[in-house]
């Protein structure tokens, strides 16, 4: 299947050099116009080619049904970036890193496991997918709580088998109520207002964000920090805001990792803020990380 992406350019870029290249993965449930093109238009402005791209089943890209679950997919992804950047005549296939923003954090990660082509890699805001749907944040889901859950998604299938409609889960709350949970309350604020409201051409703005029901429990068998520290001794950088709800997981990962890594706390901000909010995110620290990490 294809995989759409958004390739910027830096401004009088000589294309007869080969230069530095950058991939750019979107939050879980997001399309690439939702922080990752703010992202590579960012880093482009500093000198990186750089591609923000639509996981698959989401967005431009291909792949049905839309918005299914699929880790693996997710982190080939990368890998596919990784093919057509390194085959373009002006980037240096051997300076290559990956920004993974949110959940595609963990979907780098994965990716870069197995694919040493990404010399350098970044997460901003990471959330775990496997962990956050095993456990929940700070581990508030019991192991009979998940096992309805993969009850009830087994149940679906069947449903979904004999023709029935497709359901859909998670993702972010359509309107607020006095009841709506603080966490809820934040990326209601991102994804649906004119912040950072996109709805592709072929979707329906309301199942926007909501992976399918049926195959969500899929992030229950992903473990993408199982043998993170392999990816050592490239080089690994975590940012997150020291208020985000989702910093336990770059604090795992960090942990995890083996030399060299940093773990890079953004004072005042929480986990959305380093979705877009350019006064917060610390592209000062991303430039010099992969300037560093992917020198000629």
């Amino acid at each position: 299947m294809n995989v759409a992406g958004n390739l910027f350019i830096p401004k009088d870029l000589d294309r007869k050099a080969r230069h530095p290249a950058l991939v750019i993965g979107h939050p879980m449930g997001a399309v690439k116009e939702q922080s990752a093109n703010l992202y590579a238009t960012k880093m482009a402005e500093q000198g990186f080619v750089a591609m923000s791209i639509d996981l698959p089943f989401w967005g431009e890209s291909e792949g049905k049904a839309r918005q299914i679950v699929s880790p693996d997919v997710y982190a080939e992804a990368f890998s596919a970036a990784v093919d057509f950047l390194g085959t373009r005549p002006f980037v240096d296939g051997n300076r290559i890193g990956a920004i993974g923003v949110c959940g595609s954090g963990s979907f780098v990660i994965s990716a870069a496991k197995i694919d040493p082509r990404m010399r350098a890699v970044a997460t901003v805001s990471m959330y775990d997918m496997g962990a956050a749907n095993r456990n929940a944040l700070n581990h508030s889901l019991s192991v009979e709580q998940r096992k309805q859950i993969i009850a009830a998604a087994a149940e679906q299938r069947w449903g979904e088998f004999e023709g029935g409609a497709v359901e859909y889960t998670s993702g972010t709350v359509h309107e607020l109520t006095a009841d709506t949970h603080p966490i809820q309350r934040e990326f209601y604020d991102f994804y649906r207002t004119p912040r950072g409201e996109f709805t592709p051409a072929s979707a329906n703005p309301q199942i926007t964000t909501h992976p399918t029901l049926a195959s969500n429990v899929k992030f229950m068998n992903f473990y993408p920090f199982n043998d993170i520290e392999t990816i050592s001794p490239r080089p690994m950088l975590f940012i997150a805001g020291d208020q985000a709800h989702s910093r336990e997981f770059s604090e795992d990962a960090y942990r995890r990792a083996a030399e060299p890594k940093e773990l890079v706390w953004v004072s005042g901000a929480g986990h959305v803020d380093l979705y877009d909010r350019v006064d917060l995110i610390p592209f000062d620290k991303l430039t010099s990380f992969f300037n560093q990490h992917l020198s000629a």
